[in-house]
C-alpha cells in the first residue's frame, strides 16, 4: 500500500505516535494499518493503535509464532546465503574471530543458518549467543544475568560459565561478561546489525566498538542514483541553483521573468528527483537536500553501512575505510566526488563547474 494517496498522511500520524526506537517492521505495519482505517472510515485513537501493534509484534516474537511460521517455509522467507558464506569463510581463513549475538531462539537460528550457509555453520563462529535480549544485553539492565550453555539439542545445562568456547551455544548473558571472558575491547571489534538502536547505539556510544549497519533498502537507492535520469536531473538542479544564486541581483523585468522560470524549473526537478525513489515520501536517506532523521542517526551510530554484509566481498580483508570529509556550509568542495552524486559520469559537468 506504499503507493496509496493517503500514505503521506499516515506517515505524519505515525511520526506523532511512534518512538525513534521503533523498527522498520513496526513503522511499515503501523502505516499500513492507519491507511486501512482511514480508507474504510474506521475511527481510532493513534496511541491505542501504536500500543496494540507494538504488543502484537512483541507477542509473535516472545510466543514464537513468527519463528514457527518461517520455519514451515524457509524458501519463502530466507534466501540461500552463498555470498554470506563466502564472507564468513573468508574472514575465518584470515584468522578473524567471529561471533553471533541474536534475540532469536536456538532452534530457529540453527534451522535458518543451516538453510543459509550449510549444516556446519557453527564451525564459522567462535561464539554464538541466542535469546540475548538486545538491546538490554548491551546495557546495565542485564549486567548480572549470567550466560547459560545449551547442548546440541538446545537444552539448558547447569554448569557455571567461566569461558566462552568455540562451537558452543550460549543463551542470555550480558556484554560485560562477554568482554571479560573474551578480552575484546573497543575499536578492534566491528559489529554488524540491522537495527540502529537495538544493535548499534550502545556499542558505539558506551563501549567504543566499530559498528556496521545493514540497510537492505540501500540497494534500491544506489540503483536509482546510478541511473542517467537521476544523474542528469541532479546535475541540472545544482546548475540552476548556482545560476539563481549568482543572477538574483538582476532586477530588471526580463531578468526577473527568467529567474521565476528557473525557480519553477528547479522546484519541478527537485520533486522529480525525490519521486524517483518513492512518490509518497522520497528517499529514506534524504529529504530534498537535507539528510533524513534516519540518515543522521545512521551516520551517528555506524562507522560504515551497506545493503548486505556480502558487500565486503568487494574489498580486501585488510582494506581501510577512511571517513569522508563533508564540506560545511562555509567551506567550498575541493574534490570532484563532493560536487554532486554521479557527476563524474556526466559528460557536460566540466562546462558547469564554474556555475557551482
Amino acid at each position: 500500500r506504499f503507493e496509496s494517496p493517503l500514505y503521506k498522511k499516515c506517515l505524519l500520524m505515525w511520526t506523532s505516535i511512534t518512538p525513534e526506537s521503533c523498527g522498520c517492521s513496526c513503522s511499515k505495519l503501523t502505516c499500513t494499518v492507519i491507511d486501512y482505517f482511514i480508507t474504510h472510515g474506521i475511527e481510532f485513537d493513534q496511541v491505542h493503535l501504536y500500543k496494540d501493534i507494538s504488543d502484537a509484534i512483541r507477542d509473535v516474537h516472545v510466543k514464537g509464532v513468527m519463528y514457527k511460521w518461517i520455519e514451515k517455509d524457509m524458501e519463502q522467507y530466507i534466501l540461500h546465503g552463498d555470498e554470506i558464506y563466502a564472507v564468513l569463510n573468508r574472514l575465518v581463513n584470515h584468522k578473524k574471530k567471529l561471533f553471533l549475538i541474536t534475540n532469536s531462539p536456538f532452534s530457529f537460528v540453527d534451522k535458518g543458518m543451516k538453510h543459509m550457509v550449510g549444516k556446519n555453520w557453527r564451525d564459522l563462529f567462535d561464539m554464538v549467543i541466542v535469546q540475548a535480549d538486545k538491546p538490554n544485553f548491551f546495557t546495565d539492565r542485564r549486567k548480572y544475568v549470567p550466560f547459560r550453555k545449551l547442548d546440541d539439542n538446545g537444552s539448558l545445562q547447569w554448569d557455571k560459565i567461566n569461558q566462552l568456547e568455540k562451537g558452543k551455544i550460549y543463551k542470555e548473558g550480558n556484554l560485560f561478561d562477554f568482554l571479560r571472558l573474551t578480552g575484546w575491547r573497543g575499536s578492534k571489534v566491528l559489529y554488524f546489525g540491522d537495527h540502529l538502536y537495538s544493535d548499534l547505539a550502545d556499542l558505539m556510544l558506551r563501549h567504543g566498538w566499530r559498528t556496521g549497519a545493514i540497510v537492505p533498502e540501500l540497494e534500491t537507492e544506489i540503483r536509482i542514483i546510478n541511473t542517467e535520469q537521476y544523474m542528469h536531473s541532479l546535475t541540472w538542479q545544482q546548475a540552476l541553483t548556482g545560476l539563481l544564486e549568482r543572477m538574483q541581483m538582476y532586477q530588471d523585468a526580463e531578468s526577473k521573468q527568467v529567474l521565476l522560470e528557473w525557480m519553477k524549473e528547479r522546484q519541478e526537478i527537485r520533486s522529480l528527483t525525490k519521486n524517483l525513489f518513492n512518490p509518497q515520501f522520497g528517499s529514506i536517506f534524504r529529504t530534498f537536500h537535507n539528510p533524513t532523521y534516519f540518515s543522521r542517526r545512521l551516520v551517528r551510530f555506524s562507522d560504515i553501512y551497506m545493503a548486505s554484509i556480502s558487500c565486503l566481498l568487494n574489498y580486501d580483508v585488510n582494506f581501510t575505510f577512511y571517513p569522508r570529509r563533508t564540506p560545511l556550509q562555509h567551506e567550498a568542495p575541493l574534490w570532484m566526488d563532493q560536487l554532486c552524486t554521479g557527476c563524474m559520469k556526466t559528460p557536460f559537468l566540466e562546462e558547469m563547474v564554474h556555475i557551482r
